[in-house]
């Protein structure tokens, strides 16, 4: 498993400074990522193949110690279980249920990092209501395993006021106070409140890439891994341009493997077979209109095979999740109307008016990377698989790390560097990024950026009210309560390539608008085209690309029975 040390001993001479963050080099536009392509014939010392939460991680506390990194991504930042997360940075109550403390106090440990100092703009305290059906023995039960979560986070040392990273503790509600906050549910015996916290997955994950850029990393997503070649014992990557079909050699002193549900195929590029299994699992999650449930917090309720999240989303509700194996083809998961019907009957029997499939604003299926051990354990369920990390040295010049969740992310990506320290023989000092925030972090946004934008991007809102500035079509309204300016800047600034990786990421109308904002997507298209140098039919094309995922989502959670089903709708239609 993961590795908790302080990291390598420092080495004399090696750099004691965090190098300068650089803002120029953070913005990760179509003439940054050519830029980035013409110089992958340097010579690196990490090589980090993987751009979900993990990968940008660990490129980000590789160049924080002022490693020579490379980080390439086959699709969009972002585009697998990254973006497709309950949206959570929690210490994760059910895993105290089963007795895994030390990841409950390690997810406790980060979320406190991640609010206070990493990421405050993106990760919010968030209010959590624990019904209670039963006035003693429930009470006592749950009552006992909150005030184990709060001291594990610290949160008997201080007042039930909340600090920088420090969330309130949880406090009881009788049943009249659990029917105030939460009216749509059926009658209680009262209720518990608790906290965890929000984050935009997406926007993270885009976070950490740009500031991992501007301190000197270079980046490059639409970029895939073809093979790994080791002569002399050190890795060689030939890489493929999606966008255009040219190829590419990258050469470092140690390549860092960070894939999640992808590990096993990647480790066959590389030509090693480590004997541990990923076993993915299908997380699905409905999205409802926020005035259907009657409740002024999120909601966790038990089922009989996990939890139930109902947890709140601007104008919607999130809810979720499932946790079933998913043995077909990774890059496209969907939910099935079992999915659907699932979480609806899960959710309804809590509910005074239940919810039907036409309450269902969008439906979102993504993979959890569980670490299985050696072997396929079929027999196993995946809600009883440990969501530990796993870092290992398979090979000279290689290092896969793997398992894991969202919260302690940067957790594997200290113990990934610290791996690749040793493994290329490498001169570096332990890991800083617990007190390296990200960009959009470092000083407050601008007053006069409103509660959208300061929430979104923190300090660097004013990079978008500047475009607004210079040219007032840039304030013009989009979709769902965005405005143009932030699809420009999708593309100019954060990487955005395509139509889906604004719609479904940078902003989030894939899951926020019915019929996933297919309404603004040629509006969207359009703002990105100068940029990107689309002309009409390119523009067309974008649209009927993103009109065809959204369709076959859309007909996999209203007609595939099972997970066979929906795999023949993904790549049949």
């Amino acid at each position: 498993m993961g590795g908790h040390g302080e990291g390598p001993a420092l080495a004399t001479g090696v750099l004691t400074e965090v190098p300068a963050l650089r803002d120029g080099a953070a913005r990760l536009g179509p003439e940054q990522r050519e830029r980035a392509l013409s110089g992958l014939d340097g010579e690196f010392d990490i090589l980090v193949v993987g751009g979900g939460v993990t990968g940008a991680g660990t490129a980000l506390d590789a160049a924080t110690r002022g490693l020579r990194t490379l980080l390439v991504e086959a699709q969009d930042w972002a585009a697998g279980t990254s973006s497709r997360s309950s949206k959570l940075v929690h210490g994760g109550l059910r895993y105290l249920q089963m007795l895994d403390f030390h990841l409950v106090r390690e997810g406790l440990a980060e979320r406190s990092l991640l609010a206070g100092r990493i990421a405050p703009h993106l990760v919010h305290p968030l209010p959590i209501l624990y019904p209670l059906h039963s006035p003693l023995l429930e009470r006592a039960y749950a009552g006992a395993g909150l005030a184990l979560y709060d001291l594990m986070a610290g949160g008997f040392t201080a007042s039930a006021r909340a600090g920088p990273g420090r969330l309130p503790r949880h406090r009881h509600l009788a049943r009249a106070g659990a029917a105030r906050v939460a009216p749509g549910l059926r009658p209680l015996a009262g209720a518990l409140l608790y906290y965890d916290a929000q984050v935009d997955d997406a926007r993270l994950v885009v976070e950490l890439v740009r500031t991992a850029a501007g301190y000197g990393a270079v980046t490059a997503n639409r970029l895939s891994l073809q093979k790994i070649d080791f002569p002399n014992g050190t890795p060689v990557a030939t890489l493929r341009d999606t966008e255009t079909g040219s190829v590419h050699q990258a050469r470092a002193q140690v390549a860092v493997l960070a894939t999640g549900p992808w590990t096993e195929e990647t480790e066959a590029l590389a030509g090693v077979d480590r004997g541990t299994r990923v076993r993915p699992s299908k997380g699905v999650h409905i999205v409802v209109a926020r005035d259907r449930i009657e409740c002024s917090t999120g909601l966790i309720m038990r089922t009989d095979k996990s939890v139930l999240f109902v947890l709140p989303w601007g104008d919607n509700w999130v809810i979720g999740t499932t946790d079933t194996d998913w043995p077909y083809d990774k890059d496209r998961p969907l939910a099935t109307a079992t999915d659907v019907d699932y979480l609806l009957a899960q959710l309804n029997g809590h509910l005074r008016e239940p919810l039907s499939r036409d309450d269902v604003v969008a439906v979102y299926a993504g993979l959890r990377p569980l670490v299985a051990g050696t072997g396929v354990v079929r027999e196993r369920r995946t809600t009883r698989l440990s969501r530990e990390h796993s870092v290992e040295r398979p090979g000279p010049g290689l290092v896969v790390v793997s398992g894991g969740k969202y919260t302690t992310y940067r957790v594997m990506a200290r113990d990934a560097v610290d791996a690749a320290v040793t493994a290329g023989g490498l001169e570096a000092p332990p890991s800083r990024t617990a007190t390296t925030p990200l960009l959009g972090a470092r000083t407050g946004a601008p007053p006069e950026a409103g509660e959208h934008l300061a929430g979104r991007y923190g300090c660097v809102a004013q990079d978008l009210l500047e475009m607004i500035s210079d040219d007032p079509t840039m304030g013009t309204p989009v979709g769902g309560g965005y405005v143009a300016a932030e699809i420009r800047y999708a593309v100019t600034h954060e990487g955005a390539r395509h139509l889906e990786d604004v719609m479904a990421r940078r902003c989030r109308m894939a899951m926020e608008m019915p019929d996933g904002g297919l309404a603004c997507a040629r509006q969207v298209a359009g703002i990105m085209a100068p940029a990107l140098g689309w002309d009409g039919n390119a523009i067309e094309a974008e649209v009927a690309s993103y009109a065809r995922e959204v369709r076959l989502v859309s007909q996999a959670a209203s007609d595939a029975g099972d997970d066979a089903q929906a795999q023949a709708i993904a790549h049949h239609g």
